[in-house]
């Protein structure tokens, strides 16, 4: 599986850009799968669900399956978050995996930026980052993208992943 990440500040704009990159990705008949980082206790359930209720009375993992989907909840309780080459292991295999968030961790990523929000580049600091998409025009050491050029950071991703 082919790796590319999609990192940035809050507002930023990771978010829009990934869902619009999974839309062209697959669109050119590709399958693609994306890991999302949190910084908060992120939940997919919500209180009073079986599945809830499963997790609050101690439940390490729920699964909850149906004709539509099945997902997987593992609870933490205490132990560290797992690191992203063993959230990795655990996809079924696809051409592309989209990661959005995970600022230093070692794969090559494509900086989503929004000029309004104030932030700093982090480009300019972290080698990792191949590119950046940003709705300004900021001097940067690497290609520079608009934010809402899909088709472009696509191509870009594609051609450095191999695809």
């Amino acid at each position: 599986m082919k790796l590319y990440g999609v990192t940035g500040w809050k507002n930023a704009g990771k978010t829009g850009l990934v869902e619009r990159l999974i839309v062209e990705i697959t669109r050119r008949g590709f399958t693609v799968s994306t890991i999302k980082h949190a910084h908060h206790a992120a939940d997919v359930d919500h209180p009073g669900r079986d599945s809830y209720r499963h997790r609050q009375a101690g439940a390490a993992q729920v699964l909850v399956a149906s004709p539509v989907r099945w997902a997987l909840m593992t609870e933490l309780r205490g132990a560290e978050e797992p690191e992203l080459d063993v959230l990795l292991a655990r996809l079924d295999p696809v051409d592309l995996v989209l990661i959005e968030g995970y600022k230093f961790a070692p794969h090559p990523k494509v900086e989503a930026h929004r000029q309004e929000t104030g932030h700093p580049l982090i480009a300019p600091d972290n080698a990792t980052i191949h590119a950046v998409a940003s709705n300004a025009s900021p001097v940067v050491g690497c290609p520079l993208f608009h934010l809402d050029d899909t088709v472009a950071i696509a191509d870009f991703i594609l051609r450095e992943v191999g695809l």
